[in-house]
């Protein structure tokens, strides 16, 4: 409580500062104005504000949630319909505190529990640039369809006291970092916990849907992964088969720049956070990011022996050996792009041998990309969207569950089999079209 009064002061200082000697408020500078539109790329703002050929920030996005679908709010400047009449102040409580003007919790779909950890100072350059550099757009905002007594308003007050942090105060005071590396990790931290608020879905959620953990010092939860929309948002921490052991500061870097690296390629959710946001981030906060993820410790203290490529799978597969079911789907299939050696082709068909996303426990992700296909994103740096078909209209639940156990079980991989029950759940829930008659 103490820190909101304090940061409540600071912003209130700050909104007083801006006003010019007749009282009426002063324009920010131009580089405030751009400072902010760089934290809005950092923050990913447009993912959620702005609905499939919608005008940019004018809210109308469905997103789905176990209670019913939320339309993201408008959040250009209009003074009817967006938040042209928000002080400072009240873009503040917003943002990081989840309350609206109007006095209302906004629902958690808003990563304000991540956000109180952005400074004051950077909530005073995005309210400047939402106000004075995005277009106005008259658009009302959309009821959500979550049904009464569920989408009454005061439990969200309760839900925001027991698991949102109180927003973090001034920075001025704080020690400054020891060391330039001191100082890039911080700088990674901050962007990873806060702006890019990574956890919001690379994070498991608990009973209430709230995340298990908000930072590395609250357990090893923490980015640890979780499905988002029939994806799985991968571990992004430091276990051998299914996190990021096997990439360098590099690696994470080229990923986040480019959507692909020689280990993966972004697929579902995390495409588009490449292209509306980690692309225009500078190399010095891409490196800071990767830095401090390469911190995190195994989720699984277990689970630090790296996998070793194993060719008897390739051999197999190259001599016509004795192959079972989900062997011969691959060759007719998947061979063709991704090789009989699992290795694909670096940064355009990603590799299957030794690839987390292939030796998670949940193998959600591998089969949703064989049912519905997915695309790369394109990004200034890596322009072309290469991408994967679908198979649902093809393959039996049973031809598709053969076929993941194959990747999952082939190469050095090791995963656990799937069986068509998981293939048909997945199917059913992403939407995918319904399995063929054989």
């Amino acid at each position: 409580m103490i820190t909101r009064i304090l940061a409540s002061a600071c912003l209130g200082l700050l909104a007083a500062s801006a006003c010019a000697a007749d009282g009426s408020a002063a324009p920010p500078d131009g580089q405030l104005i751009r400072q902010g539109e760089y934290l809005s790329r950092a923050g990913d703002c447009a993912a959620c504000h702005t609905a499939p050929g919608g005008k940019p920030f004018a809210g109308g996005l469905a997103m789905p949630s176990p209670l019913g679908t939320i339309y993201s709010t408008n959040i250009t400047p209009d003074k009817d319909t967006g938040i042209g009449g928000y002080s400072l102040e009240d873009f503040d409580r917003a943002v990081r505190a989840g309350v609206a003007k109007e006095g209302h919790t906004l629902y958690p779909a808003m990563p304000y529990p991540a956000f109180a950890k952005v400074t004051p100072e950077d909530i005073e350059a995005l309210y400047a640039y939402f106000m004075h550099g995005v277009e106005p757009v008259r658009q009302e905002n959309k009821p959500t369809d979550i049904p009464w007594p569920l989408s009454m308003r005061w439990p969200l007050a309760a839900w925001r006291w027991i698991f949102a942090p109180d927003p973090v105060p001034p920075a001025g005071g704080q020690a400054a970092p020891a060391d330039a590396a001191q100082a890039e990790l911080l700088r990674g931290q901050y962007l990873v916990e806060g702006l890019g608020h990574c956890s919001a879905c690379h994070t498991p959620r608990g009973f209430a849907l709230q995340e298990k953990a908000l930072a590395d010092a609250d357990g090893k939860d923490f980015l640890s992964g979780g499905v988002v929309e029939g994806w799985l948002a991968k571990s992004l921490r430091g276990d051998a088969a299914s996190g990021l052991q096997a990439w360098s500061r590099q690696d994470i870097v080229a990923f986040l720049k480019t959507g692909r690296n020689a280990h993966s390629a972004a697929f579902g959710g995390m495409a588009q956070v490449v292209e509306d946001s980690t692309q225009y981030l500078s190399d010095a906060d891409l490196n800071a990011i990767a830095a401090y993820l390469k911190t995190l410790a195994p989720a699984d203290p277990a689970a630090t022996q790296p996998l070793a490529y194993d060719e008897a799978a390739a051999q197999a597969l190259r001599t016509g050996g004795e192959l079972g079911r989900g062997a011969m789907t691959f060759l007719d299939s998947c061979a063709g792009c991704h090789r009989s050696t699992g290795k694909g082709y670096e940064e355009t068909f990603p590799q299957l041998a030794l690839s987390s996303t292939v030796n998670t426990a949940d193998p959600v992700s591998l089969i949703h990309i064989v049912l519905k296909g997915a695309r790369m994103p394109g990004t200034e740096a890596a322009p072309t969207r290469f991408a994967m078909p679908g198979f649902d209209w093809r393959l039996t639940d049973q031809e598709v569950a053969d076929v993941v156990t194959f990747v999952r079980t082939s190469w050095g991989n090791r995963a656990a089999p799937v069986d068509a029950a998981e293939v048909a759940k997945v199917r059913k829930e992403v939407g995918a079209q319904a399995a063929p008659v054989r």
